[in-house]
């Protein structure tokens, strides 16, 4: 749908929600009732009708633009086949990395050795795939929501630990922004609840930052992977010694609780 048509939907639905009828807009435009019909079928309007349209809403142009965002339906995760035609190349990947980190094809040129011919072809693949429309003069529009995920075991994920799992972890993480910490623990079922559920708010809270720091301009934004991975587990070492058949403590048997 394009942004034009976005907006009158949502005038029209504003309208509805007020009460408010096609001959009250005829009156407020100053035209005929059967115009305003063929305005709102016909998908174009002047910015001057469109500001008189938010002052009967009592909603200003940004408010309009903002609330039409705000409906248009976001994508939460691909296809595997979708996610398999990002990793079939590594352009086509990149280049929705950028996207996703809201560069543009100046930022891509600059810093890559990928021409705007390239980056043209791969945001028109994106394009195609939902993730963003490709608008006039090749700016880009996200179509993606704030929870938005790779697939479970998909594409994506495999190709990360199969060729990026490796090098992620083979740094020292001694520079100050830098952490690494690996904890170890027998865990109720209770608290692994209470586990993932502090680790959905880190990802959220990281989501939150992630959005923030994108006002800022690009030479002060760096690269910053968060990996975070929980499962039941015990050591193959350790497993290798345990008993076919655990022994019953005794009473009396001396206990370690510490």
């Amino acid at each position: 749908m394009s942004e034009v048509r976005q907006l009158l939907t949502t005038v029209k639905r504003e309208l509805k929600a007020r009460g408010l009828t096609y001959r009250d807009v005829a009156r407020a435009l100053q035209v005929s009732e059967p115009s305003v019909k063929r305005l709102f079928a016909g998908g174009r309007i002047t910015l001057a009708r469109l500001t008189r349209l938010g002052t009967m809403l009592d909603m200003t142009l940004a408010e309009l633009f903002q609330e039409a965002s705000s409906q248009e339906p976001r994508i939460r995760e691909l296809t595997i086949a979708q996610e398999t035609e990002l990793v079939s190349d590594p352009k086509p990947l990149l280049v929705a990395a950028c996207v996703l980190n809201h560069w543009n094809i100046v930022d891509m040129t600059a810093v890559y050795e990928i021409t705007e011919l390239d980056c043209v072809q791969r945001l028109l693949r994106l394009d195609r795939l939902r993730l963003i429309d490709l608008l006039p003069g090749n700016r880009v529009r996200l179509n993606v929501a704030r929870d938005f995920a790779w697939l479970p075991d998909g594409p994506i994920r495999r190709f990360f630990r199969e060729q990026w799992e490796g090098d992620f972890l083979a740094g020292t993480f001694d520079a100050p922004p830098e952490t690494l910490a690996f904890l170890h623990g027998m865990l109720t079922s209770t608290a692994s609840v209470k586990l993932q559920t502090l680790l959905g708010r880190l990802r959220e809270d990281f989501t939150e930052l992630h959005a923030e720091s994108l006002t800022a301009p690009l030479s002060q934004r760096h690269g910053t992977g968060l990996l975070f991975a929980v499962r039941e587990w015990e050591p193959r070492s350790f497993a290798a010694m345990r008993r076919a058949h655990p022994l019953t403590p005794r009473r009396g048997d001396a206990r370690a609780d510490s």
